[in-house]
């Protein structure tokens, strides 16, 4: 008879997304995971495979919940240049998380030594752009926005930014600085 799993898959594929965000895929061993996940190694072979299929998959897991968290906000019924604010503003707020972005940090550590690793931090950068640019369709139509920004080429701009606040919260603790950048940032839309 077989054993039935003793664990929450998603339970510990937190725990691992935990793990890599903090220290990164390369200084993360098979051991550490073993035991912060709190599960046998294998186990951890069982159900998720290898540790770069480990990776992928709390990749892929925080991504969706990026994601989920970012439509969320959006659908609050707020001036888009305040949930454009509320974005950024909850990169660099600390809420029990490691520091920074565990996708950007995967795509800076990995991008170009693992195709499946950029492919994927592509593609989710593509959809967040293409959700900055439905927004500032929305300020533009609303008369929030000027009309002659080219939202494509702005949305753009916001996501460099946004991504450099991303980057940026993990070496400064001056509040002031990264709030006057999302205020300079968002002058951009006035």
């Amino acid at each position: 008879m077989a054993r039935s799993k003793e664990f929450e898959v998603n339970e510990v594929l937190d725990k691992a997304i935990h793990l890599f965000w903090a220290q990164g895929y390369e200084k993360t061993s098979m051991q550490d995971l073993v035991e912060f996940m709190g599960i046998h190694r294998r186990s951890i072979y069982d159900t998720f495979g290898d540790k770069h299929a480990l990776f992928m998959k709390a990749l892929e897991r925080y991504e969706t919940k990026q994601t989920s968290k970012m439509r969320f906000l959006i659908e609050k019924q707020e001036p888009i240049k305040e949930l454009i604010r509320e974005l950024f503003e909850a990169t660099v707020r600390n809420e029990g998380e490691p520091l920074g972005c565990f996708l950007v940090n995967s795509g800076v550590e990995l991008g170009v030594l693992d195709p499946e690793v950029a492919s994927l931090v592509d593609e989710s950068y593509s959809r967040t752009e293409e959700l900055l640019t439905n927004l500032v369709l929305k300020g533009q139509q609303s008369g929030e926005f000027k009309a002659d920004l080219d939202p494509v080429v702005i949305s753009h701009y916001l996501m460099n930014a946004w991504l450099g606040l991303r980057t940026l919260v993990k070496t400064t603790t001056d509040q002031q600085k990264l709030k006057n950048i999302i205020d300079m940032t968002l002058t951009a839309l006035d």
